[in-house]
C-alpha cells in the first residue's frame, strides 16, 4: 500500500512540474484599450520562448489542443464577437498529428471587443488554455487565468 500511495504522488508531483513547465514557455500579458464610448478592445497577448509554437484557435484537425478562451459572464459588458487573433499563422504538416496545423511562434496577440452597458470600471475575467510545442516534444496543455480591467 505505501508503496502504491508513493507512485502516485511521484505520479502526481511529475504532472505538477509538467504543468508549470507548459505554462513557464508562454508568457501572457493583458491589456484594454477604449475604441469607442462604451467599447474597448481587449488584447491578451501570448509571447513563446525558446523553440516553442502555441496553436491557433483552429488549430487544424484532430490531435493539438486549439488555443480557447472562456468567460467569466458579467451583466455589465456584453462580448462583441469572437477572440479574434493577430500574428504571422504558420501552417504546416506535422508528423506527430499527421496532417497540417496552424501554430504561430514567438509572439500572437489576440483580442476580444467589450461594450460595456454603462459608463463604468469593471473586469473581464477567465481562463485561456493552450497547448505549446516543439520539433522534439509538446508539453501538457495548461489554464492560465485572465483579469484585465476594462472601463473607467
Amino acid at each position: 500500500m505505501k508503496k502504491i500511495l508513493l507512485l502516485a504522488g511521484l505520479l502526481t508531483g511529475a504532472g505538477s512540474v509538467l504543468m508549470a513547465q507548459s505554462s513557464k514557455q508562454v508568457a501572457w500579458t493583458y491589456s484594454a484599450k477604449k475604441i469607442a464610448d462604451k467599447t474597448y478592445e481587449v488584447h491578451m497577448t501570448a509571447t513563446i520562448g525558446g523553440d516553442y509554437h502555441l496553436y491557433a484557435q483552429d488549430a487544424g484537425g484532430d490531435g493539438p489542443i486549439a488555443t480557447s478562451f472562456t468567460f467569466v459572464k458579467n451583466p455589465l459588458f456584453t462580448l462583441d464577437g469572437n477572440v479574434k487573433e493577430t500574428g504571422k499563422l504558420i501552417k504546416k504538416f506535422e508528423s506527430a498529428w499527421n496532417h497540417d496545423v496552424k501554430f504561430y511562434e514567438k509572439t500572437v496577440d489576440f483580442v476580444q471587443i467589450v461594450k460595456l452597458k454603462g459608463n463604468l470600471q469593471t473586469n473581464l475575467a477567465g481562463k485561456v488554455e493552450f497547448m505549446v510545442c516543439n520539433d522534439r516534444q509538446c508539453l501538457p496543455p495548461a489554464d492560465v487565468d485572465i483579469k484585465v480591467n476594462v472601463g473607467g
